[in-house]
């Protein structure tokens, strides 16, 4: 419910040019705008039924949500990427080498604090890169008491795919994040994998 409200918001606030923390800042203020216009409406119909106030926590809860959202504009030679994550598991990038270094910081979901003041993260990616952005479905994937992301899982699995096509490496990190427990994933998982060429 919460991505369908957003999505048209999002496509209108890129639409217009908005920097990537700016928009964070208006998706913020938008999600928390609506869950008071939604509250503001319950507590008119209980008073125009006749119904006892609401007791805290019974009335509409605030809408949030966690996005990663960025840009990425083409040079010669490489591409120019910012990044902003708001609840969001960080994106990782990978160098040819066999580096990998997170490329945001991490701030709040978006609909829990007003005024949150996002910040995007600007660094480029050449030729032999790979951005690694995945949801919690991966990053929480439990053993146990364990996580696949627990001491750095999902940067050492992802140092293994230096020099892999964008496809292999996606496939791999699957693979691995299946394997890490005999019982199928109980959340859902989606990675996305962008290389420059």
């Amino acid at each position: 419910v919460v991505i369908g409200l957003v999505r048209p918001w999002l496509r209108l606030l890129a639409r217009e040019g908005y920097r990537v923390a700016d928009v964070l800042d208006r998706l913020n203020q938008l999600l928390l705008d609506d869950a008071t216009e939604a509250a503001d409406a319950a507590a008119r119909a209980l008073v125009a039924a006749g119904a006892r106030p609401a007791a805290p926590g019974d009335g509409p809860q605030t809408r949030f949500l966690s996005l990663l959202y960025g840009e990425l504009v083409p040079f010669e030679g490489g591409v120019r990427c910012t990044l902003a994550s708001a609840g969001h598991p960080l994106p990782l990038l990978l160098d040819p080498e066999g580096g990998v270094r997170a490329v945001a910081q991490p701030q709040t979901l978006l609909g829990v604090v007003e005024d949150a003041g996002y910040t995007g993260e600007t660094f480029e990616m050449y030729s032999g890169d790979s951005l690694l952005c995945v949801t919690d479905g991966v990053t929480e994937r439990r053993s146990g008491s364990r996580q696949f992301d627990d001491g750095d899982g999902l940067a050492r699995a992802f140092a293994g795919c230096a020099g892999m096509e964008a496809g292999a490496i996606a496939d791999r990190i699957t693979q691995l994040v299946h394997e890490f427990d005999a019982r199928p994933p109980a959340d859902d998982m989606a990675l996305l994998v962008l290389q420059a060429e």
